[in-house]
């Protein structure tokens, strides 16, 4: 666990120098969103910051990528028998690498990165207080498209594919579609 922890610390170190100021091109964006999934809760809320990094072709963008998202809920549900009322907290962040192509109004992207989701429960457990948290690290890839009608002000929808389980490499359930606006620097 210690490794992993040093191993995701050394990413946001490398991810933090590059995004430090590479070239007087380079711009910043930030966005939020409201987030739909496949699994409760369904509904949230998601913010991110972006950074273009290199610019190799006029029409090419690519960038890096820090993203958190917040899901919760007041929810009642049984497992093997046993009810569970209360309140539902799930958040994960994470960075990602991007890569789209200008097409005039419209810019497709793809991504793909790593991040952490946590899951706190605080409630009741067949009558009794019971609260518990769960952690775990995971992938993502995700694709998308921003309309850019407006100069520094850009609507976007993608869905984002991630695992869930970490030895599963597939896109599964736990996809969620994004929908949101992003603002340029």
């Amino acid at each position: 666990m210690k490794s992993l922890k040093r191993t995701l610390s050394g990413l946001f170190i490398v991810a933090a120098a590059l995004l430090l100021p590479l070239q007087a091109t380079a711009q910043w964006s930030v966005g939020a969103s409201y987030e739909i999934r496949d699994e409760n809760p369904k509904n949230g809320f998601g913010l991110r910051v972006e950074r273009d990094i290199l610019r190799p072709i006029p029409i090419i963008d690519i960038g890096l990528r820090a993203h958190f998202s917040y899901f919760s809920e007041d929810n009642n549900f049984s497992r093997d028998g046993v009810t569970f009322a209360g309140d539902f907290n799930i958040y994960d962040y994470g960075l990602a690498a991007t890569g789209g192509v200008s097409l005039g109004l419209l810019k497709p992207y793809i991504g793909i990165g790593i991040g952490r989701s946590n899951v706190d429960f605080d409630g009741e457990r067949d009558g009794n207080d019971f609260d518990d948290s769960d952690s775990r690290v995971f992938w993502n890839s995700f694709v998308g498209a921003e309309l850019t009608p407006i100069p520094k002000l850009n609507p976007f929808i993608e869905y984002r594919f991630q695992p869930t389980d970490e030895a599963d490499f597939e896109p599964s359930s736990d996809g969620r579609l994004i929908i949101g606006l992003s603002l340029s620097l």
